[in-house]
Formats: structure tokens, sequence, C-alpha cells
């Protein structure tokens, strides 16, 4: 037991001494953003834009109060009632592979490849619904997802809610700091928006707004 201690010890210590990169997700990554792209996806176009009529009051809500995480789950509602995890995480991955080509910006994908070349351990960290992003991280080779995690009832049914906060600001800090530990700190981080700068503070290297490619 003495030597599996000393193991494991040793483990953490390598895992610590390994540079850790964060990459926000939609706009970083992405040129757009990928909870919306597979809603208008799966439901199509004309469905999509009705559906924008009915959440107009929810909208109009977030005016008031930002409360991402509110819109969001009044556009899961609107879009995804009904559906089991077993379907959504098929569908997200058959939006992944047919959206994967074209989603990408290659000075971002360029970054990652040379942080992995490097050695690095990356993360992507997102607000977007982990069961969309999934797909993608794991094309991407991540080591670890941080986003905003759906929620499900005993029947395995999609929620109207989320079972974690919005992924965004202060949370990507919290986040980060459940999955690596309180003392984490980053080699580098990637974002695009006001969301992405708390994370940012936390690294040694900065990069806001520096992916501006397309596919």
């Amino acid at each position: 037991m003495a030597q599996d201690r000393r193991r494991r010890g040793a483990d953490r210590s390598r895992r610590a001494n390994v540079p850790l990169v964060a990459f926000d997700f939609d706009g970083t990554l992405t040129v757009r953003d990928s909870f919306t792209a597979f809603l208008r996806w799966r439901v199509g176009t004309r469905r999509y834009l009705a559906g924008l009529i009915r959440l107009l009051p929810a909208g109009l809500r977030y005016l008031v109060d930002h409360d991402r995480g509110r819109i969001k789950a009044r556009a899961m509602r609107e879009y995804l009632t009904g559906m089991t995890r077993e379907e959504l995480e098929a569908e997200a991955r058959r939006f992944a592979d047919h959206a994967a080509a074209g989603f990408f910006r290659p000075d971002a994908l360029a970054a990652w490849r040379r942080w992995r070349a490097e050695g690095a351990r990356l993360v992507i960290v997102s607000a977007s619904p982990d069961a969309i992003v999934a797909p993608f991280a794991e094309k991407l080779g991540a080591d670890a997802l941080l986003a905003t995690r759906m929620a499900y009832d005993a029947d395995g049914k999609l929620k109207d809610a989320f079972a974690t906060p919005n992924c965004r600001g202060l949370e990507k800090v919290v986040r980060l700091k459940a999955a690596f530990g309180p003392e984490v700190t980053l080699k580098a981080a990637y974002g695009d928006t006001a969301g992405d700068r708390e994370m940012l503070r936390m690294a040694e290297i900065r990069g806001y707004k520096v992916f501006r490619g397309k596919p």
C-alpha cells in the first residue's frame, strides 16, 4: 500500500509539471456558436426561426437580467423537449460529423497542435452544453472538457434546466479549480469574449481574440 501511495504521488507530481492550456470553444476554436448551430441543424431553418419568435419574451427578459443560462434553458425547452440523453448524444455526434470540416479556425487548430507537440494538457472550457461540445472535443483529442452540464430526469429525458451554472466568467475558474485543484495555473489560455477574462487572468500567456482564421 505504501508503494501504491508513492506511485500515486509520483503520478500527481508528473501531472503537476505538465503545462495546462485552456481554450474557449465557441468563437475561439470555432467560427460560430455550436449550440445555436446544432439547434438550427437539427430542426431546420424554418422551424428554428419560428422558435426564435416564440423565444422573443425570453430574449427581452435577457436584456434585463443578462442571464445566459436562463435563455439557453428556454431554448432547450423550445427545440429539444422530450429527447433522451442517448438521442441527444447520438444527434450531437452526427452534427459534429456534419459540421467539423467547416467549423474550426485553422490558426486556432495550429495553436492547439503546437501545444500538443510540446506535451501540454489541453482542456476546452465552454459555456455551451457539454453534450453538444463533447463530440468536437473528442475529435480534437482534448484531455478534458469543462462545459455547462445538461440535466436529465430519472427516465433519462432532457430537462429544460442545467445541472451546473452556465460555464462562463468566474464559473470557468471554479470549474478549472474543481477539475485540477485549487492551486491550478494555466500556461496559456485563449478566449474571445468578456466571459473568458477571468480564465485568461489565470494564465501566463493570455490570448484574447488572437484567432481570426476561417475554414
